[in-house]
């Protein structure tokens, strides 16, 4: 075969590969869809499993047709939230804050077309240290001193990729834990997965 017609081939069959992947996710805008080879990179493979479970969760929320979980779903994944698209958290929060059956209705939209379908944001980097500040906000008035100089270090270290996301993770769970945080303890953020998938190790 010439390789020019050969050529022709190889870029029709990646065209029709994009628009077939395109017309899949307007048909199914929560399902996660990631490129395989962006997969080994730790912290978006840690982020398209997150997406995984996020979407299961709200499948199981939404076939419940109760409204009143609608608005639990979003209070506990508001860091989730924060950490991907924090600028449509005020959005959102607004919209849970008003009981109409209206404003529920565009929240479950929102949440279909926009926030959690665009999760797949690449500038977790940047974003987890600031909602990791924010969770220690919570323990401002209980921790010492030290407690907090070792939080500090620790988010800042994660922050300059010298050490991996489950450190300071665990370090928040265990401050969730000793000062009984109950509104900590129902964020999903702090276990988005299971633990023995050993994803935030390396992310």
């Amino acid at each position: 075969m010439p390789q020019k017609v050969r050529c022709n081939i190889d870029v029709f069959g990646r065209e029709l590969c994009l628009y077939r992947i395109e017309v899949f996710m307007e048909h199914f805008p929560l399902t996660p869809v990631e490129e395989d080879y962006r997969l080994h990179d730790p912290l978006l493979r840690e982020n398209f499993i997150k997406r995984i479970f996020t979407c299961w969760r709200y499948r199981e929320v939404m076939a419940e047709k109760n409204s009143g979980n609608l608005v639990e779903f979003h209070i506990r994944n508001k860091l989730l939230l924060m950490a991907h698209r924090p600028e449509h958290l005020k959005q959102m929060g607004h919209l849970v804050a008003h009981e109409n059956s209206s404003r529920k209705r565009s929240l479950s939209r929102n949440m279909r077309s926009s926030s959690w379908r665009r999760c797949r944001s690449s500038h977790q980097r940047r974003s987890i240290p600031i909602v990791l500040h924010h969770i220690m906000g919570y323990f401002k008035k209980s921790i010492s001193a030290d407690e907090k100089r070792e939080l500090l270090e620790v988010v800042d270290e994660y922050r300059k990729g010298l050490i991996p996301l489950i450190v300071p993770v665990t370090i928040m769970n265990h401050s969730v834990r000793k000062y009984k945080e109950s509104y900590l303890k129902e964020q999903v953020y702090l276990n988005p997965h299971p633990l023995e998938l050993q994803l935030r190790n390396h992310a």
